[in-house]
């Protein structure tokens, strides 16, 4: 499996959560029907607003369609962190595989 770093993450300003990869793209992950999309002009895969599922599930549901594409993402020291929606924090783990969005 290969591995790439996320560069980004970002709740735009309609809520969705954006995850940019630093050089895969995913043009072919809405086949996994896993609600997860890819937005070619930001280069990201991203989730629709929240519903049932935290920002935190959403950023889980995000990987593991990156994971059924044959790529693993983890964060990297320089991943940048952006907030347009309000939400008052995003807390990266160490375990390149967590995060709290709340």
């Amino acid at each position: 499996m290969e591995r790439d770093t996320i560069t980004q993450l970002e709740i735009d300003l309609e809520g969705r959560l954006h995850v940019v990869p630093s050089a895969h793209s995913f043009p072919y992950v809405y086949r996994e029907a896993m609600e997860i999309h890819w937005d070619p002009g930001r280069s990201s895969l991203y989730s629709p607003k929240p519903r049932e599922w935290s920002y935190s599930r959403w950023f889980q549901q995000i990987l593991a369609a990156a994971v059924a594409q044959g790529c693993e993402l983890q964060f990297a020291d320089s991943t940048r962190w952006l907030n347009k929606a309000g939400v008052t924090r995003i807390t990266p783990s160490r375990s390149h595989s967590q995060v709290a969005i709340n």
